[in-house]
């Protein structure tokens, strides 16, 4: 009996229906670009909203790209995988497939390629894109480069931070700052107290300082309301070769033309107001005080010839995706490299009390490698704007516009004389 009974219970098991086992779900990776500014993308977003909460295997991923530095790469970077180009949002990317823009059209075809994916599991993964980009990302950023009589420079620095260091060099060397400062401590010298150069020195770099970081913010928050890092680029660029075409000029023909220099009317009165500063009987309040009101005054009369870098700066920046403690850091950095120069001419005529004369030489070649420095930079921002987001490319960059500033210079003042060639003003 027992025997008959598990016969009988196996054969009824195997009559029994097939108990289906649910296959275990493919998981998809959707990629969508969009910008906060565009119509278009936020006219889609509910359909794909929608698409991801009725398909639990899929998992949808925003990127938006105006204000994000690492998402305008990454977008690059994931379009040319797909085969198509970077040039418009909103895009999709999803199953090894790309859709660039928003039609009915286009959302049938995400949904039917959506189901077709989960269903057959055979699609490649657009997210590995982005895995095989953050690995390319952080290899580049962690490997350290050697420089001749630098060292060894370690590339998880900010690229920005690097950028910002150079320009602020660069912009360290104006020759109208330099021109006025150098007046100024030669007048104030012949007093022959150290006391008095100190509260004039410092207050005057103190004064200008603070009035030139106020411009750079101005000049970011101007170009940080322009809708697209596209524009940044346009208009810092056009604004670069602007400069650069009038500081090449002024090499060539000094104060002809257009110029960036202290227009020479205002210069009777700067000589006024720094010999008014050497009176005796000014006690020290009141010759910083002095002092100060006079350095509000010169400090906007400089801004033509000074505003060239913090303009291109303030667009470099403004594309990248920042927070104001980061950007308070780099305008610190900037200032703080950018009164170097001032600051070791200051000590040096502190202690010695003498300071050499700033001449029209001096402040014609600071105009050509200014001007060469600016004429390298708008191409970049025209030709190849993510040079200026990478270490090496920035450095490059520099360097590159060194070397060629000497080549023209060793040219011009050697070679093409030796040639009987003379171009420009003879000085």
């Amino acid at each position: 009996m027992p025997r008959f009974r598990l016969r009988l219970f196996l054969t009824l098991l195997l009559l029994l229906p097939p108990i289906a086992v649910a296959a275990p779900m493919n998981e998809l990776h959707m990629l969508v670009f969009h910008s906060d500014t565009c119509p278009h993308c936020e006219a889609q977003k509910p359909f794909i909203k929608a698409l991801d909460e009725s398909h639990e295997a899929l998992s949808t991923h925003f990127f938006e790209v105006r204000q994000s530095d690492y998402n305008r790469k990454l977008f690059r970077a994931v379009a040319s995988a797909h085969g198509t180009g970077a040039d418009s949002v909103p895009a999709v990317f999803v199953g090894g497939r790309a859709w660039l823009g928003d039609s009915r059209l286009i959302r049938h075809q995400i949904t039917s390629h959506v189901e077709h994916c989960l269903a057959r599991g055979d699609c490649p993964d657009s997210r590995d894109t982005r895995q095989r980009f953050d690995q390319k990302a952080t290899a580049q950023e962690t490997a350290p480069i050697s420089l001749p009589l630098v060292g060894t420079i370690d590339l998880m620095v900010q690229p920005l931070t690097i950028s910002t260091a150079l320009i602020a060099f660069i912009d360290g060397f104006n020759p109208c700052s330099l021109w006025v400062l150098t007046i100024l401590l030669a007048l104030v010298i012949h007093s022959g107290s150290r006391k008095r150069i100190l509260a004039v020195g410092l207050t005057f770099l103190a004064v200008t300082a603070a009035i030139y970081g106020l411009f750079i913010i101005g000049v970011f928050g101007a170009l940080s309301l322009l809708l697209t890092s596209d524009w940044v680029y346009w208009v810092v660029a056009t604004l670069a070769l602007v400069f650069a075409g009038v500081n090449i000029k002024d090499y060539f023909w000094f104060q002809r033309g257009i110029s960036f220099t202290i227009d020479e009317k205002h210069k009777p009165g700067i000589y006024r107001r720094f010999r008014g500063l050497i009176r005796d009987g000014r006690s020290t309040p009141a010759l910083i005080a002095a002092t100060a009101v006079m350095a509000s005054g010169i400090a906007f009369i400089e801004l033509p010839c000074t505003a060239g870098f913090p303009v291109i700066w303030g667009g470099i920046v403004a594309t990248h995706d920042i927070d104001w403690l980061f950007f308070s850091f780099l305008l610190g950095l900037y200032l703080l490299i950018y009164l170097l120069i001032e600051l070791a001419i200051f000590v040096t005529a502190l202690t010695t009390l003498r300071v050499d004369r700033f001449e029209e030489r001096h402040g014609r070649i600071l105009k050509l490698v200014g001007g060469i420095i600016m004429l390298a930079l708008s191409g970049v921002l025209i030709l190849a704007p993510d040079l200026m987001h990478d270490v090496r490319g920035a450095i490059g960059v520099f360097l590159g516009a060194f070397a060629a500033a000497a080549v023209m210079l060793f040219m011009h003042r050697y070679l093409l004389p030796k040639l009987g060639v003379h171009i420009g003003d003879e000085w």
